[in-house]
């Protein structure tokens, strides 16, 4: 359910997809993935869509007083399949929703076009340790998307 401050993305995104190889780090003993490294490959593909943006953390954090920072609020998981050692695994990252100081995305993982887990993540923006409204300029990008 949106609040009435909240915009949803434009229906015309594409979402942006993130390539990875699944290693022998990645799995438990017997070479299926271990279910907390699901959490550190959407970390990735949310890292690299808002690096699709133009937005970088360093450069987030190298801005001051300015400086702000993404912190997960609440995430839902859904675990479909599992995906084995060496696996080639993409991840489908897109913006689904745009509130004062937060941001709702969808994520996917899959092995081909074949879904392993779904994701919903809400992304609370913050500077100081407090909540803070977007900024405009991650507002713009945000509505922009992704070039990839």
């Amino acid at each position: 359910m949106r609040h009435k401050s909240e915009q949803p993305a434009s229906p015309a995104d594409e979402p942006h997809r993130f390539d990875l190889r699944v290693y022998y780090e990645d799995t438990d003993f017997s070479g299926v993935v271990y279910h907390a490294s699901y959490l550190r490959f959407l970390e990735r593909g949310r890292t690299e869509f808002l690096r699709a943006l133009g937005i970088g953390h360093r450069e987030i954090f190298e801005q001051g007083k300015d400086s702000y920072y993404f912190a997960v609020r609440a995430m839902t998981l859904d675990f479909r399949k599992a995906a084995l050692m060496d696996d080639k695994l993409s991840v489908e990252t897109r913006t689904d929703s745009i509130g004062g100081a937060s941001i709702e995305m969808g994520q996917k993982i899959l092995r081909g076009g074949e879904l392993l887990v779904g994701a919903k993540v809400k992304i609370a923006v913050v500077s100081a340790g407090k909540p803070i409204r977007l900024p405009a300029s991650l507002l713009d990008k945000l509505r922009a998307g992704p070039k990839t």
